[in-house]
């Protein structure tokens, strides 16, 4: 009995610090107003609000309350950027001030077996984002028969049915990387990015950010922006074809699209994921029809959150192949 009037008088002693620490800061900074976001609990923050899906939560909290959110994470002060512009102003013109990550995000080697595991996180990056980005394109494709139908015939004008698409192919291929770029789009691979820390206090859209700020960027959020996409649900690789969406690139230069980021801490792989997705579902396209099995009436496009946005249910599918049996043979 003792010992449990003890703990709780420290929880309460504990929490009546916290609040008081917590106002003291916020008088210190009330000259320099923080960007708005969810008012948080102590010590645990804004956790809560993020629930199974943060990015989705997130998106649904920059409706609320703008662009640029501030909100505390445990005990930790973190920036969300949702539009195209407040990514610039992050990755663009704040760059310096933003190209470290956060302490903890790097592990110390100490000795071999260490050394084995971040090897593996390294391959594990590059193939799940990669082989993610390659079934949410198969699905929405063999949800859209007719952009399917469309890709082979472009394949089968380019390449023919003699042979198997060639990496010197894709170039000549402009459905399909229009295919992909959609699917970078609606179908980001890290929808949060990867965190990156504040080195030193900044102001971005007239808000003060801290030092020592987490910045995390809504790809999510971005691709799926009614401001910027029209119709940003529907998946339709022919806004790229032609107008202003013509000449966009995903390679961290045109901020209404960066699946791998942007900027000095920009996804080393990029060009190497951009044609690593191209190459790997341009030929699965072009060498194989693709059906839903026939006990499947409607297919499942529901997002499970992890190191990479997977399917919740993966996908399977009936494939024949289309092209000359003896291009099959090794």
């Amino acid at each position: 009995m003792v010992l449990f009037t003890e703990l709780t008088t420290a929880a309460i002693i504990f929490l009546i610090a916290h609040i008081l620490i917590s106002t003291l800061l916020s008088k210190t900074t009330g000259r320099r107003r923080l960007p708005p976001g969810p008012r948080g609990w102590p010590v645990i923050g804004a956790l809560p609000y993020l629930g199974a899906m943060p990015h989705v939560s997130l998106a649904k909290m920059a409706k609320k309350y703008g662009p640029v959110m501030y909100l505390k994470v445990g005990t930790c002060g973190m920036a969300v950027a949702s539009t195209p512009d407040a990514a610039k102003a992050f990755l663009k013109t704040l760059d310096i001030n933003f190209s470290n990550r956060p302490p903890n995000a790097g592990t110390l080697i100490i000795n071999f077996l260490m050394l084995s595991f971040l090897l593996q996180n390294l391959f594990t990056a590059g193939t799940d984002t990669s082989s993610s980005a390659i079934e949410w394109a198969l699905a929405e494709m063999m949800k859209n028969p007719k952009i399917l139908k469309k890709a082979q015939a472009e394949m089968d004008q380019v390449i023919g049915k003699n042979r198997r698409l060639i990496e010197s192919d894709i170039p000549n291929l402009p459905y399909l990387r229009a295919i992909c770029k959609e699917t970078f789009r609606k179908h980001p691979s890290t929808p949060l990015n990867l965190p990156r820390i504040s080195n030193e206090p900044c102001e971005v859209n007239g808000y003060y950010i801290p030092k020592n700020t987490r910045l995390s960027i809504n790809i999510w959020a971005i691709g799926r922006d009614p401001d910027v996409w029209e119709k940003p649900l529907e998946f339709n690789p022919e806004r790229f074809l032609s107008g202003k969406n013509a000449n966009i690139d995903p390679r961290g230069n045109d901020f209404e699209l960066i699946p791998f980021g942007a900027g000095r801490r920009i996804c080393a792989g990029t060009r190497m994921g951009i044609v690593m997705v191209e190459y790997i579902l341009g030929t699965l396209v072009h060498s194989f029809d693709w059906k839903l099995p026939n006990d499947v009436i409607e297919l499942n496009m529901e997002e499970a959150f992890g190191l990479a946005l997977q399917k919740a249910v993966p996908l399977e599918a009936m494939v024949t192949p289309r092209l000359n049996l003896d291009v099959y043979a090794p």
